[in-house]
């Protein structure tokens, strides 16, 4: 299990992924690893929700 340190620094990470555009395959974490969910969920607070087509994302 990671340090409270690294959880944040894989948070940061994923939400600096997120915000240019990464593929959410880019993590560098491995699938065993707690830090690859704390970059996942870094990244999905960055990344635009898909819309329904036709609806207004406002």
């Amino acid at each position: 299990m990671g340090t409270r340190e690294e959880i944040v620094r894989a948070v940061t990470a994923g939400r600096e992924a997120g915000d240019r555009g990464d593929p959410p395959n880019a993590c560098p974490y491995p699938g065993s690893s707690i830090l690859r969910t704390a970059w996942i969920r870094g990244y999905a607070e960055r990344r635009p929700v898909a819309t329904a087509a036709g609806e207004d994302a406002d």
